[in-house]
């Protein structure tokens, strides 16, 4: 494949975006402004629909559950096209952005693209929305990379799916552990992820790299004796998710997080970003582990990268470029934020997902 297709060279956004707050357990893909809120709902939903997006009759919809190697069951929301046939289909398993749940962003993508002839499973990970695990509203780079692996378990055998032609699809934070899972698992044959984030990178090293030995210093100790809090209490701290308003808020990425999680263009109940955050010791696992050590090792199977020209993360989806062996492709949209990736069907370029897909998992 050659290099990927860039539709703007524009820089990456201005300094302003770039003092980003630091954050902690709950910050990361919302930012971090405290507010607690009602906790999330984690029981099992009923039959009814309950996305943040239209359904579309011409794909069979269903709730499933599987199990990760670890014992927790997770759950999923699987696509097929209703006019498939007997025909066996590839596959693409789903999840992100870090924070969100299946009912949100990774769903409509999902939904999307069993409108283009594959079977599709959006997936909420461990520890969120309605996947177990015990203590929610936490996050791990081994266990959420095994929920992707998982998924291509259950996918691998049911009787819709060619087992030799699956694939992985994350959006934002979710976006590291499938690349993750993809170069250690090699029945996954293609990979592409938008609006990338590495959250092992940000949680370490912070926004664009710049946390400081000290000041990485000091959120390690302050998570150490928030351990010490936890054991006395029957619940973790939740150190809070976005503002219930944006008054008085001029950050521009806050605001970009808000407009999506805290309105009805993307708020579900059980998303932890449109509601209480993470736990407050919850980047403790991402600290030192760190996940694109061997994003070469994904090669010679394809990755697909795709971000918006004017998202703050950009720059993930740079650096893992960079990094990739080929065949790799970079594909930069124009004029887009990181969330208008997350739900606007006429920014997300679904043709190009459903090309490379349908070149790299062909029968």
């Amino acid at each position: 494949m050659t290099e990927g297709t860039v539709h703007t060279s524009n820089d990456l956004p201005n300094a302003g975006r770039r003092s980003l707050l630091m954050m902690t357990g709950a910050g990361l893909a919302a930012a971090g402004l405290v507010s607690l809120g009602s906790a999330p709902a984690r029981a099992q939903a009923s039959g009814e629909w309950d996305k943040t997006f239209p359904r579309n009759e011409a794909v069979t919809h269903e709730k499933v559950t599987f199990m990760n190697r670890y014992g927790v069951t997770l759950s999923g929301d699987l696509y097929i096209p209703a006019d498939r046939g007997n025909a066996r289909l590839p596959a693409l398993a789903l999840s992100g952005p870090f924070g969100a749940v299946k009912e949100q962003s990774s769903g409509l993508y999902a939904q999307t693209m069993a409108e283009r002839g594959f079977v599709t499973l959006a997936f909420d990970p461990s520890f969120v929305g309605e996947s177990g695990g015990g203590t929610h509203a936490v996050a791990s780079p081994d266990i959420n990379t095994e929920d992707f692996m998982a998924a291509v378990d259950y996918l691998g055998l049911h009787p819709s799916v060619d087992r030799e032609r699956i694939g992985l699809l994350a959006v934002c934070g979710l976006s590291g552990m499938a690349l993750n899972a993809a170069a250690v698992d090699k029945r996954v044959k293609a990979v592409a992820v938008a609006s990338m984030y590495d959250m092992s990178r940000v949680m370490a090293r912070g926004y664009y790299d710049s946390l400081t030995p000290e000041a990485r210093a000091e959120m390690l100790e302050q998570m150490s004796r928030q351990r010490w809090a936890d054991a006395e209490e029957t619940t973790p701290a939740l150190a809070g998710g976005l503002p219930d308003t944006l008054d008085g808020i001029d950050d521009p990425v806050v605001t970009m997080y808000w407009n999506y999680y805290k309105t009805d263009r993307g708020f579900h109940a059980r998303s932890l970003n449109s509601t209480t955050g993470w736990t407050v010791t919850n980047g403790f696992s991402f600290m030192n582990m760190p996940m694109m050590t061997y994003i070469t090792e994904v090669s010679p199977r394809p990755i697909l990268l795709i971000a918006g020209s004017e998202a703050h993360s950009r720059y993930f989806s740079e650096d893992a470029y960079a990094a990739a062996a080929e065949p790799k492709e970079l594909m930069i949209i124009n004029g887009a934020d990181h969330v208008d990736l997350y739900d606007r069907r006429d920014v997300i370029p679904f043709d190009r997902l459903a090309e490379f897909f349908g070149e790299h998992l062909a029968a």
